[in-house]
Parts: C-alpha cells; sequence; structure tokens
C-alpha cells in the first residue's frame, strides 16, 4: 500500500489480526518519506512485514516510471534506517531453495548452510556445500510473492503503446457488483497464462487494461477469499496459498492496496484442504 495513505488505509485490512503500533505508523511514514527523496522513487509503498524469530522484517518497495519492471525492494528492523536488497538472479533463488529452510530468522547476515555428498564410483565422494545469506532469502522471497499473489483492480494500471505500465489515473474504481467478482481482480506480476488464451477471447480484450492475469484462473480453484468487511465498505481479497497476504479496494474509488504480513512460508498442503 501507498506509504501516503497508510494511516488510514491499515484500518482496512485490519480484520486480518496483525497490525503495526503507533510508533512503528509514524516513524515510517517519516522515513518513507526521506527514502523517496533520497533514492528519487516516483513513488514509495509499505510492502508488509515479514515475522523473524528474533527480529521483523519491515518491508518498503519504490517504484520508477514502469510500475512492473522499475521496482527496488528495502528492508528495516527498526523502521527508520533502510537497506537496498540485491537484485535476485537464477542461480540466488536456486541456492535458496537448497539451502534456505525454516523460519526466517532476523538477523540478514545469517548464513545458512546446506551440505550434500555426491558419491562417485565406490570410493570417491565429493563435499558440496552451499551458503546463502538471509538477506538473499529475503530478496527471493519478496520477488516470488510479488509474482504469485500481488494484486490490483481491473483498470488501475494501463500498458502503454511502447509497453509502458503505469497507474491509470482515470480509474474510478470497481462498480459494487463488480468489486465482488474474482474476475476483476488481477496479477501485477508478468503474465503467463495470458498467451494461452485463443483468438476469440482476446478479441474481447482491451489491450491497454486486460495484459494480466486474471485470479479466477489460478488453479487449485478456491486458493482465493473474497469478502467484505467494515460493514461492506470495502472488499478484501486474501491469499490461502500465502496466508498473510491481505488485498483491499473499496468501490467506486480508487482506493487499493496490498500487504503482506506473515512467516514468509507457503500454504503447500492448501491443495489438500480444499
Amino acid at each position: 500500500m501507498d506509504f501516503k495513505t497508510l494511516y488510514y488505509s491499515w484500518e482496512l485490512v485490519a480484520g486480518s489480526g496483525q497490525t503495526l503500533s503507533v510508533e512503528q505508523r509514524v516513524a515510517l511514514q517519516t522515513s518513507l518519506v526521506i527514502l523517496q527523496k533520497n533514492y528519487k522513487f516516483n513513488r514509495v509503498l509499505f510492502w508488509g512485514k515479514i515475522l523473524g524469530l528474533k527480529d521483523d522484517y519491515f518491508i518498503a518497495q519504490g517504484r520508477g516510471e514502469d510500475e512492473m519492471q522499475d521496482k527496488k525492494d528495502l528492508y528495516s528492523l527498526n523502521c527508520m534506517d533502510w537497506f537496498l536488497l540485491p537484485t535476485t538472479t537464477d542461480s540466488m533463488i536456486q541456492e535458496v531453495s537448497i539451502a534456505a529452510k525454516g523460519r526466517f530468522i532476523g538477523d540478514p547476515s545469517h548464513a545458512y548452510e546446506h551440505v550434500e555428498i555426491r558419491r562417485e564410483g565406490e570410493s570417491d565422494e565429493e563435499r558440496v556445500v552451499t551458503k546463502v545469506r538471509e538477506e538473499s532469502r529475503l530478496a527471493v522471497m519478496i520477488q516470488q510473492i510479488d509474482e504469485e499473489v500481488s494484486v490490483v483492480p481491473r483498470g488501475a494500471f494501463i500498458k502503454s503503446p511502447h509497453g509502458l505500465v503505469q497507474i491509470n489515473r482515470s480509474f474510478g474504481g470497481l462498480s459494487d457488483s463488480e468489486a465482488m467478482k474474482l474476475d476483476n481482480y488481477l496479477h501485477f506480476s508478468k503474465p503467463k497464462n495470458l498467451k494461452k488464451r485463443s483468438i476469440l477471447e482476446k478479441g474481447d480484450l482491451n489491450p491497454a487494461i486486460d495484459f494480466l492475469d486474471l485470479l479466477s484462473d489460478d488453479i487449485p480453484k478456491g486458493s482465493w477469499s473474497l469478502q467484505r468487511e467494515c460493514a461492506g465498505r470495502v472488499c478484501v481479497l486474501r491469499s490461502l496459498f500465502w496466508l498473510g497476504l491481505t488485498s483491499y479496494h473499496v468501490p467506486m474509488t480508487p482506493q487499493h492496496g496490498y500487504i503482506y504480513i506473515g512467516d514468509g512460508t507457503k500454504n503447500l498442503d492448501l491443495p489438500f484442504m480444499l
């Protein structure tokens, strides 16, 4: 969620049970102004909080001219001092999947280690050690959550003929009836299912706003919970795969956003729970 609306937007997602203290909110609103100025971001989002065993990570995301491509993730342990996370690579993702297990510790310098013994023949063996810092694990996890469950209402962003994705300034919000349909919410990440649509299906799409995947196409069905809260004035979406991801939209207004507060683990048992 945009840090400029953090103070009142937080109440819209408070039904999830997670919250920030008054001191943390004030510190965030102050430090994120400075962060935006220092890094020259077009805007800054408060992405969420990762719960660790020793300390929690507060995550901010800076956006540039292209809202989808120009993104930088930063973390803080005290809501005041911010540190840039490394850019994820294929090798980093592979190392994290091998070595990093269990809960986050809350120490960016903590090193996870995995030892694999590879045997060649009867007597020869090779020890392969994979080490990865928690800072790298944090960057990979944020990217994974963004790719899988970041949510925006249909029409909130537009794509120019040159491929630039920006905020749709004319977006006035979904209607009350539209806001309660999963078809009107999109993944704010590189589309995967869009290319699979038939020519007839693509003929009904507006390329300026229908350039993202629909939440209703997610597998398995039932991985999202959509309901009205705050006396029916806000529609809240929760991911059942990434417990702690909450998205909100106030119908008939441009107010929308999402936030993640959780321990950074995916609910892999969901297909067996539905």
